[in-house]
């Protein structure tokens, strides 16, 4: 399986594209702003890891690769990328009351998608200053799956019927537990509905 790891500039990329290696994939890694939807054929992926990276959702480029691909091909997002799904399947991306950067929450999930398998809770690495609006998710297709003991805040969501999930934490920083767990449940259990 070939995963396009999209890249908004995000210093520890690299470390997502070892643990996708390490997990027997075939990892791309192309830059946010050097890719347009149009450009996603042409690569050969099976399935898409929108990376984390600075900045707004709405001005990565994210966006409108989920908008486009969803459902045709799997996407894991990871911290703006979790917010880039959030926007595309209409949720509200907001400014967090309290930057976390660098800091370990307890993550309460459910247990099942990329969770599946491990402990509950786990400890996590957050790097975010904006979140998915947990109240704005009524009425879209995204279901929460995670949330921060600390603060309540969403901390991963999968979408109702697509190979979709995505966390806002960074299961590639040293102090998240199970971080390649993690990406290697997203890439098994990503497998699209078959045509009617």
């Amino acid at each position: 399986m070939k995963v396009l790891l999209v890249d908004a500039y995000d210093s520890f990329v690299h470390i997502i594209r070892q643990y996708l290696l390490s997990a027997g994939m075939e990892a791309e890694v192309v830059r946010s702003d050097a890719i347009g939807v149009a450009d996603v054929p042409d690569t050969g992926a099976d399935a898409l890891l929108l990376g984390p990276g600075p900045g707004h959702p709405a001005e990565s480029g994210h966006v409108e690769l989920v908008e486009a691909y969803a459902g045709r091909l799997p996407i894991f997002g990871v911290c703006l990328g979790h917010q880039a799904i959030g926007l595309a399947f209409g949720a509200r991306v907001l400014r967090a009351r309290h930057l976390m950067h660098g800091k370990t929450s307890e993550i309460r999930h459910d247990g099942r998608g990329v969770f599946a398998g491990l402990p509950r809770p786990l400890t996590a690495t957050r790097y975010h200053s904006l979140i998915v609006d947990g109240a704005s998710l009524a009425g879209t297709d995204l279901v929460p799956t995670a949330h921060a003991a600390d603060d309540g805040y969403v901390m991963a969501l999968r979408h109702r019927r697509l190979p979709v999930e995505s966390v806002q934490f960074h299961p590639e920083s040293v102090r998240t537990q199970h971080g390649l767990a993690m990406l290697t449940n997203f890439l098994a259990a990503s497998r699209l509905p078959a045509p009617a």
